[in-house]
């Protein structure tokens, strides 16, 4: 099995200014992600897509390959996730090789744990290639929080009706942004990550699922370094 780490890295963030390559723990942001991606088995490149030249030369440093610099038509605020993806892999796919899945680590996750892209694998590979989502138990932003029940993700901003037994949350699960992993087939049939089907890697540690935004999550982040040591 084949998979192809993509890790977008935008130049111009506007919350939190050069955030990709800021300093956490001694090594700029964007390096955790890459060195957790080079160490797994079945990822056959870290491929790094950015619109910034400071950033390009941090990536290839650490291992990753970055073998063009983002248009500039998806290096704006508008340009979706989803696009950049596709764009990555049209051109993985026609100039290395075909692949199985295609896994997105963005680099605002720094904390994500090996053990847990592994998993992520592992369940896609035991699926036959279904789509796989980190999430964390709980509500967050409702257009991305699911309820979960007979193994079926249902989006929370549908729900008409939730049994008064689960009123309490405890089969709510948030989008946590850490990892994404599909098949090429279903994102370019479907345009989203969020196939009908998608499974959700559940994952429970809140280090794990901190994302860096804005200056207050930078800070949680450099904290967390701290309570790691």
């Amino acid at each position: 099995m084949k998979i192809l780490a993509l890790i977008p890295a935008r130049g111009d963030s506007k919350r939190l200014k050069n955030k990709n390559i800021l300093d956490l723990g001694g090594k700029p942001l964007v390096n955790w992600s890459i060195e957790q991606a080079v160490a797994i088995e079945n990822i056959v490149d870290v491929l790094v897509s950015t619109d910034s030249e400071k950033i390009a030369k941090v990536s290839k440093k650490a291992g990753a390959i970055v073998p063009w610099l983002r248009p500039k038509n998806l290096a704006t605020d508008n340009a979706s996730s989803v696009d950049v993806a596709i764009h990555a892999l049209d051109w993985y796919e026609s100039q290395v090789c075909t692949i199985d899945g295609l896994l997105l680590l963005q680099p605002t996750s720094p904390f994500r744990s090996k053990v847990t892209i592994q998993k992520a694998i592992d369940m896609f590979e035991s699926s036959k290639y279904k789509s796989i989502i980190g999430v964390s138990p709980g509500l967050g932003d409702l257009n991305k929080s699911f309820f979960y029940e007979n193994s079926i993700m249902y989006p929370v901003s549908n729900l008409l009706y939730i049994p008064p037994e689960h009123e309490g949350g405890s089969n709510f699960y948030s989008v946590n942004g850490c990892i994404y992993l599909i098949s090429p087939e279903q994102l370019r049939r479907n345009k989203t990550f969020f196939s009908p089907d998608f499974i959700p890697l559940k994952v429970a540690s809140p280090i794990e699922s901190i994302d860096i935004d804005t200056e207050w999550d930078f800070s949680l982040a450099q904290s967390m370094i701290e309570f790691l040591k």
